[in-house]
């Protein structure tokens, strides 16, 4: 072998030995993004032969997201797990494997599997105490569970995010976050304010990102589930809709927040009874319903 052909082989185990330190360091999955940022100085040509290498030996898996592609490093350990086992244990483990952190329905895996139910019980019963696999329970549906590789973190879609513990939805921490999301809001605006240099600069200094809010919430240390930007950002719009901030975008095509004062209080009018009592056109002078009879006119009057 001539050098210039040993010095190419040691790129490529160079190059895959980054991405696989990468890989590892990043149980979640590596993007395109991840790779140029750690490893810039390989070219992508190189790069994208040994990923090629990598996901054609099993060594990576591949996930597409709605907005990017990620590589997850596979543990070699669990894919002889089951080298061991019989043909029906490597069906089904090869039909989990396929469905990803989604997971997979009993049924479906029957379905593929042509199992019968004492046979396919027989063999996730297996997988399970070798803890191969899991089941996870379906957010979607309270008695319906899934089944993944035992290495793989759920799916949103399947656990309901952040918001969810035990398929119940966590309004109360929903709302801790949302005051405390505000509440950054609004400091920064208050110390914008007290910065010299008139209300137009005061008010773009006003503006905070989600990863600023998210940097506060972590040092806040009210979560004790690991929050990423995106779950802050969800936050973030409720403080939107609630009209206790505004969101406009930024050059870069993010989203900027700021603290705004709610709409005007409704006029003392508006809040009457009669302005909201849902037999107003059926009151008159005389009759059973009518001003001098009303109890929740008598009661709004005295409150």
């Amino acid at each position: 072998m001539s050098g210039k052909n040993s010095q190419d082989l040691a790129t490529v185990e160079t190059v895959e030995s980054r991405l696989l330190e990468l890989a590892k360091s990043k149980p979640e999955g590596i993007s395109n993004s991840d790779i140029k940022e750690h490893i810039a100085d390989i070219p992508l040509a190189q790069i994208t032969a040994v990923i090629n290498k990598c996901l054609k030996n099993g060594t990576f898996d591949l996930f597409k997201t709605k907005d990017n592609l990620f590589y997850k490093y596979k543990d070699p350990q669990k894919k002889t797990a089951v080298k061991g086992a019989d043909s029906e244990e490597k069906v089904v483990y090869k039909i989990i494997e396929e469905a990803g952190n989604k997971g997979i329905w009993i049924r479906d895996i029957r379905f593929k599997s042509n199992l019968n139910m004492t046979q396919l019980n027989k063999v996730l019963k297996s997988l399970e105490t070798k803890k191969i696999i899991k089941a996870v329970k379906s957010v979607s549906a309270s008695k319906k569970k899934v089944y993944m590789l035992y290495d793989l973190e759920p799916d949103s879609s399947v656990t309901g995010g952040a918001w969810y513990q035990d398929q119940d939805f966590e309004s109360e921490f929903v709302d801790v976050l949302s005051q405390q999301c505000h509440r950054f809001l609004v400091q920064k605006s208050e110390e914008a304010n007290k910065i010299c240099g008139g209300p137009l600069l005061a008010r773009n200094r006003s503006y905070a990102t989600a990863n600023d809010v998210h940097k506060f919430i972590l040092e806040l240390g009210i979560s004790k589930i690991s929050l990423s930007v995106d779950d802050i950002e969800s936050i973030l719009y409720t403080v939107v809709l609630d009209n206790n901030a505004e969101r406009i975008v930024a050059s870069n095509g993010s989203y900027l927040y700021r603290a705004v004062n709610r709409f005007l209080p409704s006029p003392g009018l508006v809040k009457t009874t009669c302005s909201i009592c849902p037999v107003v056109n059926r009151c008159g002078d005389t009759g059973l319903i009518n001003p001098k009879v009303c109890s929740y006119l008598r009661d709004w009057l005295n409150s």
